[in-house]
């Protein structure tokens, strides 16, 4: 058994996938891992990230499967999931074992690796969609608009070109505080990402003074529209769950 010991990171996994087949490898007999766990009479290979291997294997996944799955595949790798990189190696190796016309990678989901990669991605697909709904910009002083989510996923890289498109003139800060990951977007430039170190936490933030009274505002005109005889608790947290409430302005 030969173990490729993975970064949490899409580069890493990328580059182990690459290895495995530049190394000839019986992909029946090779595993990707993210943990530490020993294995017995395994050979573990520690694996470092390389920008160019990655590139050449995301190449491949485009040219073979297609631009949606293999969207699919990087979202599945976004996930919480300690399994994610296995999962998504043996989908691969099923589809290029089975030449899989593009559109069709996923299509086996009687398999346990296929399954498990598709659910993931699907996971990561519906927060995705979840916090363009309900996250929310604050103005902090200097004008910069800044939202703090903590989502279950890593699904900041997947949120940024959405409001980069949407708020392409501003400048703007979407913080993963469980990650200690900013999204970072200058006004009329690329985004890019940062990872903070622990000190650079935003426990603190300053906001403007009409920020906060129309934040007090916003909490007003929301709770008196509620109609208490409409209230439906139940519908309303399967609408909105409440992991989100705690990052919303008018719930605080």
């Amino acid at each position: 058994m030969i173990v490729y010991r993975c970064e949490d990171t899409l580069e890493s996994v990328f580059t182990a996938i690459y290895q495995a087949y530049e190394e000839k490898r019986n992909h029946d007999d090779t595993l990707l891992s993210l943990t530490d766990d020993a294995l017995l009479f395994a050979e573990d290979i520690p694996v470092t990230a390389d920008e160019e291997k990655t590139r050449k294997v995301m190449r491949t996944l485009v040219r073979r499967f297609g631009q949606e799955d293999s969207s699919r595949l990087i979202k599945a790798l976004a996930a919480e999931d300690e399994g994610k990189a296995q999962a998504v190696y043996r989908t691969v190796v099923q589809g290029l074992r089975g030449k899989c016309r593009p559109g069709h990678l996923f299509d086996n989901l009687a398999d346990d690796d296929v399954h498990r990669a598709f659910a993931l991605a699907r996971g990561v697909s519906t927060e995705v969609g979840h916090q363009v709904e309900f996250l929310r910009f604050q103005e902090l002083e200097g004008g910069v608009l800044f939202s703090r989510i903590g989502p279950k996923n890593d699904v900041v890289a997947f949120l940024m070109p959405h409001f980069a498109d949407r708020l392409s003139i501003e400048n703007f800060v979407i913080y993963d505080e469980k990650r200690n990951l900013f999204g970072i977007h200058p006004a009329g430039k690329p985004w890019y990402l940062l990872h903070g170190e622990e000190s650079d936490r935003a426990a603190e933030v300053c906001y403007t003074e009409e920020e906060l009274r129309y934040q007090e505002l916003f909490r007003l005109f929301f709770h008196t529209i509620a109609i208490e005889e409409r209230r439906n608790r139940k519908l309303q947290t399967g609408m909105l769950p409440l992991r989100f409430r705690e990052y919303m302005v008018e719930f605080n």
